[in-house]
């Protein structure tokens, strides 16, 4: 793609209004596109985004009013996007600036509407600034940047929020002058491991024979597991899952995000895409897990169950997580947002990134002083919890199974 003199942007409020090839060439370009550090990542895709729109699961009325940015050159091609959304609350983002809200409204400002560029309900690491392969990809993700400086303050919203971000893309949002937050997620990665029982010979001898007394446990009540993907995904699949969710979301949110047209549309766009785990007993379906699968990464979303069964939420969502993984030689699983249980199941701490850019000066001097403060505690947190994990510390265990 020659280089071009002149850029554009525009807003669209419907991703529809942009073609999927045309999105997808910046999201997930084809495997001979990947750049070093690139990988291919379902939530950035047109298809996830879509889905979530034309289900109602993300609209204005649910507060999240699209606003995807498209970057053209002067030969009129798409050379960047961005997924961008005018939020009227903070919820289903897992980066929590609920306190911010607090304190700019207590000072007589108004924090609703902001900005996100994210990927709606998804605590997931993936690029935002999404730039054509053929064009020059750090000029095209500047662009982005200062892009989406001007919309903010063409909006007159409050500010702008970048979550999940990879770190190259936090470091370059860091020197357009966005502030930089931390946080940590438990991420299992895959150290080359042929089996399950590899794995687990990476770790202390206690901490071994629990995960195998775990494992045992779970399937204990007659409990059958199978793996679902592909063209195998069936309505009756979804139809048992959402019920899983709608329980399990009830209790754990109060109300669930996603509507029961968002499974059958990622189903009938994304299918190779998606694993679900599925437990029967009696012939029934009692519990399951959504699985998202990415080129290098496994990203476990959500889970739901309709009784409780000891030890089946970590076998579910960790342990067979793990076996796919190994299974199809993927690098890391992500298990999604909070969960400090996951480290003696292997999960290990590893810091996420997000950017914010705040227009008013008071504010602004506000947040940073408190992200210096945190970013500090966080890197301290990590550190601690690495020495909690579960991996021998010694080579003398190594012949202890």
């Amino acid at each position: 793609m020659p280089k071009s003199n002149t850029l554009t942007v525009e807003a669209v409020t419907r991703i529809a209004d942009i073609a999927a090839v045309t999105w997808d060439a910046c999201a997930n370009p084809a495997a001979a596109d990947l750049t070093d550090n690139t990988e291919i990542n379902p939530f950035i895709g047109h298809a996830f985004l879509n889905a979530l729109e034309q289900s109602g699961s993300v609209t204005a009325e649910t507060g999240w009013a699209p606003h995807h940015l498209v970057m053209k050159d002067d030969g009129d091609r798409v050379v960047g996007v961005v997924p961008l959304y005018v939020k009227s609350h903070s919820q289903g983002e897992y980066v929590f600036d609920h306190g911010w809200a607090d304190a700019y409204q207590r000072a007589g400002g108004q924090y609703y509407p902001k900005l996100l560029g994210s990927v709606p309900f998804t605590p997931a690491t993936g690029r935002r600034l999404l730039a054509h392969p053929g064009a020059d990809r750090q000029m095209i993700e500047q662009h982005l940047a200062r892009a989406m400086i001007k919309v903010t303050e063409r909006l007159g919203v409050s500010s702008l929020h970048l979550t999940f971000l990879p770190q190259s893309q936090w470091d370059l949002l860091g020197q357009e002058g966005f502030l930089q937050r931390t946080d940590q997620q438990y991420h299992w990665l895959n150290e080359g491991y042929r089996t399950f029982d590899e794995f687990l010979s990476n770790l202390a001898s206690r901490k071994r024979k629990n995960l195998r007394k775990e494992r045992a446990a779970a399937l204990r009540d007659g409990i059958d597991i199978e793996w679902v993907t592909g063209s195998d995904i069936r309505e009756d699949h979804w139809d048992a899952f959402f019920r899983f969710y709608i329980e399990t979301g009830f209790r754990k949110w109060g109300q669930p995000y996603l509507t029961r047209p968002f499974f059958s549309l990622v189903g009938e766009t994304m299918s190779d895409q998606i694993l679900l785990v599925m437990c029967k007993r009696d012939g029934q379906y009692i519990a399951g897990a959504l699985n998202f699968i990415g080129s290098e990464t496994l990203f476990g979303r959500y889970w739901g169950c309709v009784a409780t069964y000891p030890f089946l939420h970590f076998e579910v969502c960790y342990y067979q997580a793990i076996d796919f993984a190994i299974d199809k030689g993927l690098k890391r699983v992500e298990a999604g947002a909070q969960g400090p249980h996951k480290i003696a199941r292997g999960y290990v701490p590893r810091p996420t990134y997000s950017a914010h850019y705040i227009p008013d000066p008071a504010f602004r001097d506000a947040v940073e002083r408190y992200l210096q403060s945190e970013r500090r505690h966080v890197e301290q947190h990590i550190e601690m919890l690495n020495e909690h994990t579960p991996f021998r510390r010694t080579t003398d265990e190594s012949s202890k199974v």
